[in-house]
């Protein structure tokens, strides 16, 4: 079981295949699952393994005290992901456990001497202790702070010729600081006649900051940038 070496390609192919389907390698959020997977991958995977991408560059978007605070409980690394044929293998053992109905009737009814449902002293402790459980349950869950909605963004920076200090533009746009915005990894891609546009990945809360908001504030390194798009645009 597992994703294997998550330093190798193989290993982040496999993550990037498992994230197709799932925001997240627990459940719909954040666990410390996620966080023991983050910190095996270390950096952040290539651009055509865009699940895992996705996934990682979410991740980083917390920080270390909002990591620590996610559900459950950290295992080995080994204990993540899941293993080729164990679907298959999970419905045979399901399918084993289904009960046929001539069985049922001939099961021999419980002993009334080996179990009382309705002993009042018992009754009447066991439901104090249900309602004391469910209201530091509940407590617990109000003192949790709400997950805030995030979205990745993909943009393409054009310069204006191929004479353009693409370092010096990717330093300008990386420059940019607004509460909520993450910036992640980058590449230049060949446009045509020599020119190469800045690709670069960032991660922001959707209350705090919007495209528009990233245009403007790119679109003033003139010397620079010719224009900015959008590539991509999904929500986390």
């Amino acid at each position: 079981m597992g994703f294997g070496d998550l330093q190798a390609r193989d290993g982040l192919l496999l993550l990037n295949n498992f994230l197709a389907d799932k925001s997240y390698v627990e459940g719909y959020r954040p666990t410390q699952g996620d966080v023991v997977v983050f910190e095996a991958v270390k950096k952040a995977p290539a651009t055509d393994l865009e699940n895992a991408l996705r996934w990682y560059n979410h991740v980083a978007s917390f920080s270390d005290a909002e990591k620590q605070k996610f559900e459950g409980q950290r295992q080995s690394i080994e204990h993540y992901g899941r293993q080729h044929g164990q679907d298959s293998q999970e419905k045979h053992e399901f399918k084993s456990l289904s009960v046929n109905p001539a069985d049922k009737k001939a099961a021999k009814p419980a002993d009334d001497d080996d179990v009382d449902l309705f002993g009042d002293d018992d009754n009447e402790e066991e439901s104090e202790q249900t309602k004391e459980r469910l209201a530091a349950y509940a407590a617990k869950k109000s003192k949790k702070p709400a997950l805030v909605a995030k979205s990745t963004i993909t943009l393409d920076v054009k310069p204006w010729d191929d004479e353009t200090d693409m370092a010096e533009l990717e330093k300008k746009v990386r420059s940019i600081e607004v509460d909520g915005l993450l910036w992640g990894s980058s590449r230049l891609v060949p446009v045509g006649y020599g020119i190469k546009k800045l690709q670069i990945i960032c991660v922001v809360e959707d209350d705090k900051v919007g495209t528009d908001l990233l245009e403007e504030r790119i679109t003033e390194f003139e010397d620079y940038v010719q224009s900015i798009d959008v590539a991509s645009f999904q929500k986390i």
